[in-house]
């Protein structure tokens, strides 16, 4: 039996033996190469083709002994889609295996917290317990808001060693807040009231003598108003109008509402006048606190030393009472010297 390369051989020499009677030179020269005939022919192609007999060697065979790599299995291809398939209730029997014993702890506390908050949901379905607890929550911020407004509602207590007519806690701070440094911080002692030394102003004087340094006058009209001046104890008499005091004088009033303060403007330094009969504050046009030796009437009008205005409803007024403050430092070896 032939094998493959034969016929080969053998149809190629029947070929060329064909043309040979037709060639040209040229095509002679090129077919001398096959003139020895189909053995010639026979190992020029089996230079060029591979052995595909059985019998062929090793060494012709490129690579025909090489198998080819088989391809993954489809079911690997889709195991990670299998798994993002899985129901959501699968996750919950997951637990993270923790080798630190505290982050175990805190996983538990956790774990108790949002079991009690679904426990509470279902225990009151129709939100009744939210409600309780958004009414404790409104009576404990309306409790809060009582306090504080029972905290600011209350001041300090009044540092006054005996009851005044016109003192009020807000007068109080107010004038607390103008008196000079010296001053601030010192228990309030009265030195003269109508009410308990009588109607002079030579009383008035005389009692200014008890307690040396800045003093407090305080007075008003019958119609409510309430007005005064920063003084300066003990108060002498002259016997000429010869003004006195330092710009640490002022005068003070409350018939537009609020307490005003008036502080000399530097105009003149007509600060006071103190005579047996008169006492005068301010000058320069008008007084701006005027009082007669009986302490019944007064008057008050603009003047150039605090650029005020009136202090009272009208410029002529009836007094209804005269207080005269001083200014002592509490000490505790006051009561020790005493004894």
């Amino acid at each position: 039996m032939y094998t493959l390369k034969d016929k080969v051989a053998e149809g190629l020499s029947r070929l060329f033996s064909d043309s040979s009677n037709h060639s040209t030179p040229s095509d002679l020269s090129q077919a001398s190469l096959y003139s020895k005939g189909p053995s010639s022919l026979y190992s020029i192609f089996s230079y060029i083709t591979p052995s595909v007999s059985s019998g062929g060697s090793k060494s012709k065979d490129h690579g025909s002994h090489l198998k080819p790599i088989e391809s993954l299995p489809i079911r690997w291809k889709y195991r990670t889609l299998e798994l993002q398939d899985e129901p959501l209730d699968s996750c919950e029997d997951l637990t993270i295996p923790f080798t630190n014993e505290k982050l175990v702890r805190v996983h538990e506390v956790k774990k108790k917290i949002s079991e009690d908050g679904d426990n509470k949901q279902t225990i009151s379905p129709r939100g009744e317990d939210k409600d309780r607890t958004s009414e404790r929550r409104s009576s404990d911020s309306d409790e809060f808001l009582d306090t504080r407004e029972q905290r600011s509602s209350i001041k300090p207590p009044l540092n006054l060693s005996d009851e005044s007519v016109f003192i009020t806690c807000d007068l109080y701070e107010f004038l607390v807040s103008s008196l000079p440094n010296i001053v601030k911080g010192c228990q309030w002692v009265l030195l003269y009231s109508t009410l308990k030394h009588g109607i002079s102003l030579r009383t008035l004087i005389r009692k200014s003598a008890e307690l040396p340094g800045p003093c407090l006058l305080i007075t008003g009209d019958r119609k409510g108003a309430i007005f005064g001046a920063m003084l300066e104890c003990p108060l002498k008499p002259t016997p000429k109008r010869k003004y006195q005091g330092t710009n640490q004088t002022f005068v003070f009033t409350t018939v537009y509402g609020e307490p005003r303060l008036f502080r000399p403007t530097g105009a003149n330094r007509y600060y006071y006048i103190c005579l047996n009969d008169l006492l005068a504050v301010g000058g320069g046009g008008n007084f701006a606190l005027c009082l007669d030796g009986e302490l019944l009437t007064g008057s008050s009008g603009p003047s150039e030393t605090f650029g005020n205005l009136c202090l009272a409803h009208n410029q002529d007024f009836d007094l209804n009472n005269v207080e005269l403050w001083g200014f002592t430092h509490a000490s505790p070896y006051a009561s020790i010297e005493s004894n």
